[in-house]
């Protein structure tokens, strides 16, 4: 009876003590909630490029650009396919070292290798409207500070039948789910076909190259989808 008193008394020591540790044991501090971060969707100045530049005038002079108001070509304005409208960029002409600052109002240029389509006045300045195009370095100096939620797809076609561009919707959207086709207000009577619906540029260049490596359409390009 002794012998089972004493090891009550040992368990109940024992436990107090078991207790009073724990007591003395540094809590973790509870995790950190992060606040979900906006994605960015407005490029920063600094931001650059190099490639071709084209120009266009006729016969979009007069008409609705993507942002809606009408395109002057001889007003300093461009196209790029995923530039936030108004931001300003600033172009060097690297054949001859002219530059030119333009306003980004339109989509385009929807020919590979090109980075962006000038105005007829802007394409005058850096004399580039014999040639038609000019190697070029391209740098954001002002972009708006906030555009919205941006969606960036993939160009992988595009025809003036829109029965042609439903056929290769059908077989994309096999492989690739969301497809669709589009007819851009600025460029009536052509019907693009658009894959993807990426938040992020990152993601849709990648996809582009998905696309492009199985598929062989090498002239697939991502661009930034604009309300229409």
């Amino acid at each position: 009876m002794k012998c089972a008193i004493g090891l009550l008394v040992a368990a109940v020591v024992f436990s107090g003590c078991a207790h009073k540790k724990k007591k003395h044991v540094a809590q973790a501090p509870p995790p950190t909630i992060r606040p979900k971060l906006k994605p960015m969707t407005s490029v920063q100045p600094g931001y650059a490029e190099s490639g071709k530049a084209s120009w266009y005038g006729h016969p979009y002079h007069g008409r609705p650009a993507a942002d809606g108001e009408i395109y002057d070509m001889e007003t300093m304005v461009a196209a790029h396919r995923t530039l936030p409208f108004q931001t300003w960029v600033r172009v060097y002409d690297l054949d001859n070292n002219k530059t030119v600052e333009v306003r980004i109002v339109d989509r385009g240029p929807f020919v590979d290798g090109r980075i962006i389509d000038l105005s007829h006045a802007a394409a005058r300045a850096i004399e580039m409207i014999g040639p038609g195009t000019a190697n070029v370095r391209m740098e954001v100096i002002s972009a708006p500070a906030d555009t919205g939620p941006a969606i960036y797809v993939v160009q992988v076609g595009a025809f003036e039948s829109r029965v042609t561009a439903e056929q290769m919707q059908a077989g994309l959207a096999e492989h690739y789910g969301t497809t669709r086709v589009i007819q851009r207000k600025e460029n009536p009577g052509i019907w693009r076909v658009l894959v993807g619906n990426e938040a992020t540029l990152d993601a849709a260049n990648a996809l582009c190259d998905r696309i492009q490596q199985e598929t062989g359409e090498k002239k697939a390009f991502a661009v930034r989808l604009d309300p229409q």
